[in-house]
Order: C-alpha cells, then structure tokens, then sequence
C-alpha cells in the first residue's frame, strides 16, 4: 500500500509539474491572460476535468507560478547576498541588484508575472507576501551593513510623527525588521522602487528607441543609493 501512494504522490506532483511548465510557455508567449487549464490539458491530452482535480481554477494555477517566481528570485538573490560575504559594501549592494536585474532578463515572463500589470479578478495568496518579501530582506541585509555610506535621511523623516516613516515602521515591525534604521528601511523602499521602474522599462524594451545602454542607468540608479 505505502508503494501505491508513493507512485500517487510521485505522478500527482510530475502532472503538476508538466502543467506549470506548460503554463509557463503559455506565459511567455500570450501574457498572464493567456493561461488556460482547458488549453493546457489538451496540451497534456488529458481532459479539462481530469486536470481540474490538481488545480480547481486558473487561479489555483496562477498561485503556484507566483509562489514559484518569488521563491525562485529570493533564492537568485540570497545566494548572490551570501557569495559576497567579506566584500567591500558597495560591492555588495550590486552584486543583489545585478543578480535582481539578470533573473528579470532572463525571464521576463515570470518578472511580469510578479511585477506587471495585475490581471484583473486575481488577487495572489496571503502567503506570497512573506515569499516576496525574501528579496526584500536580503536587499536590507547589505543595506544595513552599508549604513555608513548610505546619504543621510531626509530632515521630513526625522520626526516622529511623519506618516510615511509611521507606515515603514509598521510595515518593517510586521515583517520581522524593526529593528533596522530608518535610513535603510527608506533607502530600501525607494531604491526597490526606482530598480524596479528601470527594469520594468527594460523588460518592456522601451530603451531601444532611445538609443542607449539601460544597464547603465539600471548601474548608476544603484550607485545613487550611496554616498560618495
């Protein structure tokens, strides 16, 4: 019996796995709106029902891709974070941005996926946010031990009672990071901001008719975040 689940386990996880990578090409080629669990299972040449018992809905779907995306970017991330141990700060801060930028390029499918126009009616599962936000962390981790050449915190920050710095301090404690200083929490925020309107740009290739390199406005938006 235990033999028999285990070929249950192993052939539902191989079907899920073969309808999330078509689902992937369907992406790549048509957009979020382009998925079809219906299109997929003919791909697969099983019926639409029969497909509907590993994903309900295409929502269901959607909610493995984006799990699959944030996780897959995190671990691009963390890992370039953890090879630059011992480096120079400013180093550091590119190295995150360069492995950010490169698996954006890379797949540019699954950066819109997270990052693009939302498909109306889909609203992701609460548990991607801690998922995303493992790229966040890992941009605040050498932030905060680049502190010290990070340009000083605007004079609006400083108090207290500035909404902008209450909100990032109530987003920064529900996300297990109060305890960093203002300056790299905003730091943080604007320049995921900034990184991200670069690459969304680049994505989308609206670079080309300007005629210019973007990984050199995607480097010096990177170097703006620290001080000379």
């Amino acid at each position: 019996m235990r033999v028999v689940n285990d070929r249950r386990v192993k052939y539902r996880e191989e079907t899920k796995e073969e309808a999330k990578r078509i689902a992937l090409e369907q992406l790549a080629e048509q957009g979020v709106g382009g998925i079809s669990v219906n299109a997929i299972a003919k791909r697969m040449g099983v019926t639409g029902p029969a497909l509907y018992r590993y994903f309900k809905n295409r929502d269901e779907l959607l909610n493995d891709l984006v799990r699959d995306a944030w996780s897959d970017l995190a671990d691009q991330v963390e890992t370039a974070v953890a090879g630059t141990v011992g480096r120079p700060h400013r180093y550091r801060v590119h190295s995150f941005a360069d492995a950010f930028r490169a698996w954006a390029l890379a797949q540019p499918h699954r950066y819109l996926l997270l990052f693009g126009t939302p498909l109306p009616g889909y609203h992701a599962p609460h548990d991607t946010i801690a998922l995303a936000h493992r790229t966040m962390s890992a941009f605040l981790s050498v932030l905060d031990q680049a502190s010290a050449d990070l340009p000083p915190v605007d004079r609006s920050w400083q108090a207290a009672d500035s909404p902008l710095a209450r909100q990032l301090r109530e987003w920064a404690a529900a996300r297990g990071e109060g305890g960093l200083h203002p300056t790299v929490l905003l730091t943080g925020l604007r320049a995921f901001t900034r990184l991200h309107g670069v690459l969304s740009l680049e994505v989308a290739g609206q670079f080309g008719p300007m005629g210019f390199d973007p990984a050199l406005l995607y480097r010096a938006e990177v170097e703006s975040l620290l001080s000379d």
